[in-house]
C-alpha cells in the first residue's frame, strides 16, 4: 500500500499552477462568468431606466394584452420618469380601484436573458454560430416569458382582491407570484431551458470533439509560468477593481446622491434637487465602471495567456491524417 500511495503523492505534489488553472476552468468558468455578469448588469442599471427602450416595449406589449384579454379600460399606460412604463391595473375591486406598476430594469427581462446567454456561450464545443443563434432564441423565450409573467398578475390581483374587496393589500397573492418567480421561478427555468438545450444540440459529444481537434492549436490558457511582474499586476488590478466597487458604495456623497433618487422614483417627484442628484449619481456609477473596467482588464491579461502549438504533436497529427488518407 505505502509503495502504492507514493505516486500519487508525488503526482499530487507535482501539480503546476498552470494544471491547477486548468482544473479549476472547468469547474469554475460558467460560475465565475456569471459573477462578472452580475457585476456587468448592476453598473448597467445603475443609475435607473439604462434600459429604457426595453422596458418601454414591455410595458406597451404587457397593456395592450391585458386590454386585451380583460377588457378595455382594465389597464393604462402613462409615462413615469421620462419613459412611459407605468402600467396601471384598473378594477372596482382593488383598494382605491386600481394598482399602479412600474416596468423598471429589473422587470424587463434583461437580467435572465445575459444568464441564459453566458450559460450558452460559455458551453465549449458547440460551434460559435450555434451558440450566437441558440442565445438569441432563448432570449427570445425569456422575453415572451416576462410578457406571459406580467400578464398573469392581473388574474392574480383580482381573485385576492374578490375575497377582500377593497381593502389595502388585497393584491398580496399576485406580490407573493411576483416574489417567488424571482427568487425561484426564472432560475428553475433557466436551468431548465440549458439543460434542454445541452441535449438538444448534444453538447457533450461536441466537447469531446473539441477537446480532440485543439491539441496542438494555438489556444487561451491560464498562466503557468508567474513572473513578478505577472503578480503585480494582478494584485494592482484586484485592488482598482475593489476601489471601483468601494468608492461608490462606501462614497458618502454618492449614496446619498442614491437615496434621492430612489425617493424621488418612488413618489414620481420632478425637482431640481432629483435632476442634480441624477446626474451625481449617474457620474458615480460612470466612473466607477470605468476603473472596475481597467481592473477587470488587468486580472484577464495577467491570468490568461497564449500557448503555442506543441510541435510534436502537429506531427503526430500530421502523421496520423497522412496513414488515414493512404
Amino acid at each position: 500500500m505505502a509503495e502504492q500511495s507514493k505516486p500519487l503523492q508525488e503526482e499530487v505534489e507535482d501539480l503546476s499552477w498552470g494544471e491547477f488553472g486548468k482544473l479549476a476552468h472547468g469547474y469554475l468558468r460558467i460560475p465565475f462568468a456569471l459573477l462578472l455578469v452580475e457585476i456587468l448588469y448592476w453598473f448597467i442599471t445603475q443609475p435607473a431606466n439604462t434600459l429604457g427602450l426595453i422596458q418601454e416595449s414591455v410595458a406597451w406589449i404587457w397593456f395592450h394584452l391585458t386590454e386585451l384579454i380583460h377588457g378595455s379600460g382594465t389597464a393604462t399606460l402613462t409615462e413615469y420618469n421620462g419613459w412611459t412604463t407605468l402600467v396601471t391595473l384598473v378594477n372596482p375591486e382593488f383598494y382605491n380601484d386600481q394598482i399602479r406598476l412600474y416596468v423598471s430594469d429589473e422587470c424587463a427581462g434583461v437580467h435572465e436573458m445575459l444568464f441564459i446567454t453566458t450559460l450558452i456561450m460559455m458551453t465549449s464545443g458547440v460551434p460559435q454560430r450555434l451558440r450566437i443563434k441558440s442565445a438569441i432564441v432563448a432570449c427570445g423565450i425569456v422575453y415572451v416569458l416576462n410578457i406571459a409573467r406580467l400578464l398573469a398578475l392581473y388574474p392574480l390581483a383580482v381573485s385576492g382582491c374578490i375575497e377582500n374587496p377593497n381593502m389595502m393589500n388585497c393584491e398580496q397573492p399576485m406580490h407573493d407570484f411576483h416574489a417567488f418567480v424571482y427568487e425561484w421561478g426564472f432560475l428553475i427555468v433557466l436551468v431548465l431551458m440549458w439543460l434542454i438545450w445541452f441535449k438538444w444540440v448534444n453538447a457533450g459529444e461536441l466537447i469531446r470533439k473539441e477537446r480532440a481537434a485543439s491539441l496542438g492549436q494555438w489556444k487561451f490558457i491560464y498562466r503557468a509560468k508567474w513572473e513578478f511582474y505577472h503578480k503585480q499586476a494582478l494584485v494592482l488590478s484586484i485592488v482598482i477593481l475593489i476601489w471601483a466597487i468601494t468608492s461608490v458604495l462606501y462614497d458618502e456623497g454618492a449614496m446619498l446622491a442614491k437615496e434621492t433618487v430612489d425617493m424621488c422614483e418612488a413618489y414620481s417627484t420632478f425637482s431640481s434637487e432629483c435632476g442634480e442628484a441624477k446626474e451625481a449619481w449617474s457620474q458615480e456609477i460612470q466612473t466607477g465602471w470605468s476603473r472596475a473596467t481597467i481592473g477587470l482588464l488587468g486580472i484577464l491579461f495577467s491570468v490568461v495567456t497564449i500557448e503555442k502549438p506543441d510541435q510534436n504533436v502537429l506531427k503526430n497529427k500530421k502523421s496520423m491524417q497522412n496513414l488515414a488518407d493512404e
